[in-house]
C-alpha cells in the first residue's frame, strides 16, 4: 500500500511541457536555463530538462546542482542565487555559471576559481526595479563589468541578466526588456566585445515573448514554474495568459487520505481569536454540512489556494498545520474514511511538498 500523502510526478507530462516551452523560446532565439529548485533539485528532472533542449540546468541551491552533476548532466550548471562568500569554493567546484551582483563577492570568487585552476562564468545582475539583487544604475553595472573584464583573470564575464516579477512584482514589460538590452549594449561598448548571455528573467518574462515584443538582444530565460504547473501557473491564473493552456496540468498530482468524515457546523462555536498561524480568519455560516478531514496540512503545502481539487463539488474550507478540512456536501462521490482525494497544484505548493518529510514522491513514466 502506498504511503500517504503521495506526490506523483508524471515525467511524460513534464517533458511535454519542457519541450513546448523550449520551442516557444527557440522561435524567438532564446535559450532556456531549466530551473529545478521547485522539485528540490530532483536529478531526474534535471536530466529531463537536458533531454528536452535546455542549454543550462539552474538552481538556487548548491546541493541540488551537485545532484544534477552526480547524475551525469552534461549541460552547464547555473547558480541563480547570489552566492555566499562562505560557499564559493564549493560553487566553483560544482557550477559553471553564477549570477553575481557585488564586487566583494566577485573578488573572492576570482580567488576561489584561481585556487581551483578553473575559469568561472559570471552573469552580472541588473536591478531594473524589482528590488531584488543587482546594480540599480547603469553606470554602476558598466563599471563593475569593466572591472571583471580587466582585473579578474579567473572569471569570464559571460553576460548580464535581470529578475522581474519576484519580490517587487514588477512586470517584465517591453520597456524593461529594452532597458536590459540597452544596458547590455553599454557593457559591450565598455569591454569591446559582445556578451554571450543576456538573461531576461524567469517564467514571467515569457509575456513579452508571447506578445512578440522581446528585443533580439535577450537570448536566455530561466524557466521553472510554468513547466511544472502548466495552466495553474501565475501567467494563467493571475494574468490570464491563455498560452499556458497549451501545457499539461498533471505534471504533479497530490494524493491525500481521508481520516474523518462527519457533519458539523460551518461556523466555529465560541469566542474567536486567531488560528494556528496567527491569522484572524473570517467564517461564513452555511449551516451544518458534510465534511472530510485529510491527513495533510499547511505545514506541507502552505496556502489553501495553491491546492486545486480534482473532484467536482469538493471545496477546501480550512486547514491546520497537519489537517485539511473539505466541504463534501455537494460532492458527487461518496467519500469515506480511507479514501484518497487528489489535487492539482500551484507553484508554491509544489515547492513545499517536494521538501516535506511527510510526503512520499512517486515518479512515473521516467
Amino acid at each position: 500500500m502506498a504511503k500517504r500523502p503521495t506526490l506523483i510526478l508524471d515525467h511524460e507530462a513534464l517533458r511535454y511541457n519542457m519541450r513546448t516551452v523550449v520551442a516557444w523560446c527557440g522561435e524567438a532565439g532564446i535559450d532556456v536555463a531549466g530551473v529545478i529548485k521547485v522539485t528540490t533539485g530532483m536529478a531526474s528532472v534535471a536530466l529531463d530538462y537536458e533531454s528536452c533542449g535546455a542549454k543550462w540546468v539552474a538552481s538556487s541551491r548548491l546541493e541540488q546542482l551537485a545532484r544534477a552533476k552526480e547524475a551525469g548532466v552534461k549541460v552547464p550548471l547555473l547558480m541563480i542565487r547570489v552566492p555566499m562568500i562562505s560557499e564559493l569554493d564549493e560553487m566553483v567546484r560544482i557550477c559553471d555559471y553564477s549570477l553575481e551582483s557585488g564586487l566583494d563577492t566577485l573578488i573572492s570568487l576570482d580567488q576561489a576559481a584561481k585556487k581551483a585552476g578553473r575559469t568561472h562564468n559570471v552573469i552580472l545582475m541588473a536591478d531594473l526595479g524589482d528590488l531584488r539583487e543587482g546594480l540599480i544604475e547603469k553606470p554602476e553595472l558598466v563599471e563593475l563589468a569593466k572591472y571583471v573584464e580587466d582585473k579578474l583573470d579567473s572569471l569570464h564575464l559571460a553576460g548580464i541578466g535581470t529578475n522581474l516579477g519576484c519580490v517587487g512584482s514588477v512586470m517584465p514589460t517591453e520597456e524593461k526588456m529594452l532597458m536590459l538590452s540597452e544596458w547590455a549594449e553599454a557593457v559591450e561598448d565598455a569591454i569591446g566585445r559582445p556578451l554571450e548571455v543576456v538573461s531576461g528573467g524567469a517564467t514571467s518574462s515569457l509575456m513579452p515573448l508571447f506578445d512578440k515584443v522581446m528585443p533580439p538582444k535577450v537570448n536566455m530565460l530561466r524557466i521553472g514554474a510554468i513547466v511544472y504547473c502548466g495552466p495553474y501557473e501565475d501567467l494563467r491564473t493571475c494574468y490570464g495568459r491563455k498560452e499556458a493552456d497549451e501545457l499539461r496540468g498533471d505534471v504533479f498530482t497530490l494524493e491525500a487520505e481521508v481520516v474523518e468524515v462527519s457533519t458539523k457546523p460551518t461556523h466555529p462555536i465560541g469566542q474567536l481569536g486567531v488560528n494556528a498561524f496567527g491569522e484572524k480568519a473570517t467564517y461564513v455560516d452555511r449551516g451544518e454540512r458534510k465534511r472530510a478531514i485529510l491527513a495533510i496540512g499547511r505545514a506541507d503545502y502552505g496556502d489553501l489556494g495553491d491546492m486545486i481539487p480534482l473532484l467536482e463539488g469538493l471545496e477546501i474550507t480550512m486547514a491546520s498545520g497537519d489537517h485539511t478540512i473539505l466541504d463534501i456536501e455537494d460532492c458527487r462521490e461518496d467519500i469515506r474514511v480511507g479514501d484518497v482525494v487528489r489535487f492539482a497544484l500551484k507553484y508554491s505548493a509544489i515547492l513545499r511538498l517536494t521538501a516535506s518529510e511527510n510526503v512520499t514522491i512517486e515518479e512515473k513514466n521516467i
